[in-house]
């Protein structure tokens, strides 16, 4: 077995909001990726248009440090369910995870979602309690919070003794004493090379590629990305595509990449644990295993949950049709669809009786609107319905997803809180006292169930304004009455 000790991969996973993106930036900079006299924007791994406007993370993305002569690819993860096909298979890349939490707000629904995908993983993880700076951080009680959380989740000896590092993404400076803010990020790099461990395997064996991403470029064409899993690859090498529908064929590496800082940079080989961006491979699909013609051996890849809503797109027949897209044929429609599903695993596409509709099934709301407003904007018109939510035959019967609520409000909420939900056939399984602090917006939820579940898991904070939503997890219980 070798041991690639001048390598880390690892990816950051977290809660909405908890910081994920503008951590990144501090590494970035503070690893010497930028010039001193270089213009450096806010959360530059966010460059998509949309990730900017709504200041969340929708795409996964590559990037890569130099620390102490160790490099360390590290992988931004969106925070949302609805993307949570994302962090799935980012997840077949690295060796360790990063789990950001809150320092104030501590563990949320999402931070069980992802933490419980990466722990099912057997991924070591490395606990970062972010944003200490802010009024009312009380990162101890929060790391009591996570353990709490990995028992329930059913962590093994190994990961429930994950380290923890206090940091501030925003101030740029980690510290492994709460009580003693550090200068810089140096003690969250040291921790990363000492407790995540360096990829393992066959050096000298077949080569292997696991892809697990899909990118493009306007000269190249269709990149995949994926980690080396076994042997060493090269430029210009024949390989065997092991594609998911079980047949195989013959592909050569166009152009071989790996990455450094944010850009991608040719290279002549890699190895055991890099990971790396092919060219020259068509039709190239997430999951798929490249390997070499002496040795074809195909890797099993995670599983996608499946999505839980559904929406019907139709060329737009009504009398303003053709004012405002340029792309507005039923032929652009599907064509459009289906590539997208491409890169997309989380989302479905299905033909229907009808040649000018379509149904779209995704993890939620949210995961259908971002594919709209992006096709909007690429000049596609279009209608679309109103989501359904999907049934699921199981053994004979019909379930759907339902969802498990945990709202915190204070008293005087009780009463109109059960009576709203009442009226959508909801049933109370548990209602107790629990601690309860008061947020700048009015009143929110620090705490969780404290029972592990495998329904939706929704939370709602009550403000002033009304309930807001926090966060989903899909998947299917009960039967249809």
């Amino acid at each position: 077995m070798d041991v690639r000790s001048d390598i880390r991969n690892i990816a950051i996973i977290a809660h909405v909001d908890h910081g994920k993106t503008t951590l990144v930036d501090q590494l970035l900079k503070q690893s010497g990726i930028f010039r001193s006299n270089e213009a450096v924007a806010e959360r530059v791994m966010d460059s998509n248009d949309l990730e900017r406007e709504r200041g969340i993370t929708i795409l996964s993305k590559n990037t890569a440090v130099m620390y102490d002569g160790v490099k360390i690819n590290i992988v931004d993860t969106p925070g949302h369910a609805d993307f949570g096909g994302e962090v799935e298979r980012i997840l077949m890349m690295v060796d360790g995870v990063l789990l950001l939490v809150d320092a104030f707000e501590g563990c949320m629904p999402q931070t069980r979602f992802v933490l419980k995908k990466a722990l099912g993983l057997g991924k070591k993880p490395v606990v970062v309690v972010n944003k200490v700076d802010r009024p009312g951080a009380r990162p101890l009680e929060v790391v009591d919070e996570v353990l709490d959380l990995f028992i329930e989740l059913g962590a093994n000896d190994d990961q429930l003794e994950f380290p923890v590092v206090y940091a501030s993404g925003r101030d740029g400076y980690a510290s492994t004493d709460p009580n003693v803010p550090g200068t810089d990020m140096k003690p969250l790099f040291e921790m990363i090379l000492r407790e995540v461990p360096a990829p393992q395997g066959d050096r000298n064996g077949p080569a292997q590629i696991l892809f697990s991403n899909i990118d493009h470029d306007d000269y190249v064409g269709r990149i995949g990305v994926g980690r080396v899993e076994r042997g060493e690859v090269k430029d210009g090498q024949s390989m065997v595509l092991c594609c998911r529908d079980g047949s195989t064929r013959n592909v050569k590496i166009g152009k071989l990449y790996q990455f450094e800082g944010l850009r991608r940079v040719e290279v002549e080989s890699a190895a055991l644990g890099d990971l790396v961006a092919v060219s020259g491979f068509t039709d190239l699909n997430i999951g798929e295993t490249a390997c070499s013609p002496d040795c074809v051996e195909p890797l099993p890849f995670v599983k996608i949950d499946e999505p839980t809503v559904s929406m019907l797109f139709m060329v737009n027949n009504s009398p303003f049709a053709g004012r405002e897209g340029k792309y507005v044929t039923s032929r652009n429609l599907r064509d459009r669809l289906f590539k997208e599903v491409e890169t997309n695993v989380a989302m479905r596409v299905e033909e229907t009786d009808s040649p000018d509709t379509f149904k779209v099934s995704g993890r939620g709301e949210l995961h259908l609107s971002i594919l709209i407003e992006q096709m909007r904007r690429q000049n596609y018109e279009f209608q679309v319905s109103s989501p359904h939510v999907i049934y699921k035959e199981i053994d004979g019967k019909r379930y759907e997803p339902i969802e498990l609520l945990m709202i915190e409000v204070p008293d005087a909420y009780v009463g109109a809180v059960m009576e709203k939900l009442g009226g959508r056939k909801a049933e109370m399984i548990n209602m107790g006292t629990r601690k309860t602090k008061q947020l700048s917006d009015g009143w929110g939820v620090i705490t969780r169930d404290g029972k592990p579940s495998a329904h939706f898991e929704k939370t709602v904070a009550i403000t002033e304004e009304g309930p807001r939503l926090l966060t989903i997890e899909p998947d299917f219980k009960r039967p249809v009455e």
